[in-house]
């Protein structure tokens, strides 16, 4: 299961001081503990975190949806009854613990090799869990900029597919996944009119630099439609938005910045060591050298 952390101020995201080694690593632990809601019990208000100047507001933490139902890069090649089962414990859990959150996308868990798709496995742990009574649940997806799309038209219809397979009439967040090679305007120009139609209450990028994230905030200005968040990869270990001006951009234009793999795939939990690095295609990234040169920051 992966994991998000929604910055808690005007376009700040996942903000840690210096790093100290592992006093630093366990007092950012402690500030990613969201606090327990209890089961079934709402998030307080002043728990939440308004994106952006949009309307919608969720909890502090939130969970990416990458691995479920993935059989590329996690869950080693394979998906099965057991790790279904913990993916719908981990969904339940984060309710219990309020965060309800949900980030998922349109291509985790494609129909290739045996995969599941995310947002068909969130919709059902959301029909599931609703059965048992009234839950708060928050759900953002993502628009996979493929080079054969084009134009605003191909936006709508991917959101209606990904809102079929979650069964819902609508989302909190929808988000280009990454910037296409070419039509981003009219993507942008397709993430106005979804808001517009009602089919979502809050639009983003994800993956955009500096230069795009400003582009998008002024094309969709145009239009009435703020730019709610930018979602990028942001850790201890990857610091990288606050030396390219993403960051920076975020706090200046009021777009939250939302960063995806905050204890870097698993990294900074402290369940992997040296002798015990992750498997699959984590293990080319997250190689024993790098977890000894970490360990010792």
């Amino acid at each position: 299961m992966a994991s998000l952390q929604v910055g808690a101020g005007r376009g700040v995201g996942c903000c840690f001081g210096p790093l100290d080694g592992r006093r630093q690593e366990r007092r950012a632990t402690a500030a990613l503990r969201p606090p327990r809601a209890g089961a079934g019990a709402k998030v307080a208000e002043e728990d939440k975190v308004r994106l952006g100047e949009s309307s919608v507001a969720v909890s502090k933490l939130g969970i990416g949806a990458w691995s479920w139902g993935d059989t590329t890069y996690w869950n080693d090649s394979e998906w099965d009854d057991r790790r279904l089962k913990e993916a719908k414990a981990a969904f339940d859990a984060s309710i219990d613990n309020g965060m309800t959150f949900f980030d998922t996308a349109e291509v985790y868990g494609t129909a290739l090799m045996g995969a599941v798709n995310s947002e068909s496995l969130l919709g059902d742990f959301i029909r599931e869990r609703q059965q048992k009574g009234a839950v708060e649940v928050t759900v953002a997806t993502k628009f996979a900029a493929l080079p054969w799309r084009f134009g605003r038209g191909s936006v709508l219809s991917a959101l209606k597919k990904s809102l079929e397979r979650l069964g819902l009439p609508s989302v909190e967040l929808y988000q280009l996944h990454w910037p296409g090679l070419w039509g981003n305007e009219g993507y942008l120009d397709g993430l106005a009119d979804a808001y517009e139609q009602g089919l979502v209450k809050a639009v983003g990028v994800s993956n955009y630099n500096e230069k795009r994230l400003r582009d998008a905030h002024a094309r969709l200005k145009k239009r009435g439609v703020p730019l709610a968040v930018n979602q990028v990869n942001y850790s201890l270990i990857y610091r990288t938005p606050e030396e390219n001006g993403v960051k920076a951009a975020c706090d200046e234009l009021g777009v939250t910045l939302i960063a995806y793999s905050p204890i870097a795939q698993g990294v900074l939990s402290g369940k992997y060591t040296p002798e015990n690095p992750p498997t699959g295609p984590r293990g080319n990234t997250y190689t024993p050298e790098f977890l000894a040169k970490s360990s010792n920051r």
